[in-house]
């Protein structure tokens, strides 16, 4: 049996004296998709930043398809997990097209240029993000959601068989969101990807998603399938405001009381 994607053991994170997770074991298999939820300030973005390598962890093991981050190079771990974080720096112009190829890097050796088939699998994965046409404009010409839609297209291209996502529904409108959330649970359907996203609309975590990670901000976290998780009892002191559960079949949404 091939080895998970994604697991940890007793991971514990911390930042600026604030404990986010402690003795935290996960394991994602290929084809899983698990939602991260909490109140601003909780640490989310703490977490997935040191599931995708880039922070140290206080305590505990993180492990990549079988393996730590100490015995991967930084291109092997870019061949293993593809990661979105919340701001996109853009200190020089570049076009879209470019940019998105910036995702087959990882496939590259040291001199290589990319191919005709890179640029078909960068165009490839524009037009999944419904950015076909918008290959040649600058990158600064872009609004906030072009511009979330092309990072998302860039890890497309990267073609990771884990994606970790810090908010990749920012500055999106309510159409490119749901597409943005079939698009990743297409991936983990039809082709094995993993999925761990931070997410704030409940709803659409239960919608698209099979676990759910909820963060209290104190060290403390509960991890399970999402219809056990995601209850109105257990969100409201989540987030410290009562809600109210609602079911349209197998579905559920949650509103203020």
């Amino acid at each position: 049996m091939s080895a998970p994607l994604l697991t940890t053991k007793g991971l514990a994170v911390e930042i600026g004296g604030h404990c986010v997770t402690r003795g935290l074991d996960l394991r994602i298999e290929a084809g899983r998709r698990l939602a991260i939820l909490g109140r601003n300030g909780a640490g989310k973005s703490t977490l997935l930043a040191t599931l995708a390598g880039l922070r140290a962890p206080s305590a505990g093991s993180i492990e990549l398809g079988g393996a730590a981050y100490a015995a991967l190079s930084a291109r092997e771990a870019a061949l293993r997990r593809a990661w979105l974080g919340q701001v996109q720096a853009d200190p020089f112009g570049s076009t879209v097209l470019e940019t998105a190829l910036t995702g087959r890097h990882p496939h590259l050796g040291r001199w290589d240029w990319e191919t005709s088939l890179d640029a078909e699998l960068a165009r490839n994965a524009l037009a999944a993000v419904d950015l076909a046409g918008l290959e040649q404009r600058q990158i600064h010409t872009l609004s906030g959601g072009e511009r979330q839609r092309l990072a998302i297209a860039t890890l497309l291209a990267q073609a990771a068989p884990l994606y970790l996502l810090d908010e990749p529904l920012a500055h999106l409108d309510l159409n490119h969101q749901m597409a943005v959330l079939d698009l990743f649970s297409g991936a983990a359907r039809d082709s094995g990807a993993g999925v761990v996203m931070v997410l704030h609309d409940p709803a659409l975590a239960h919608r698209f998603c099979d676990q759910a990670l909820l963060i209290d901000g104190d060290g403390r976290c509960e991890l399970g399938a999402v219809d056990t998780i995601l209850t109105a009892e257990k969100l409201s002191a989540l987030y410290g405001y009562p809600l109210r559960q609602f079911a349209d079949g197998n579905r559920r949404s949650f509103v203020p009381s």
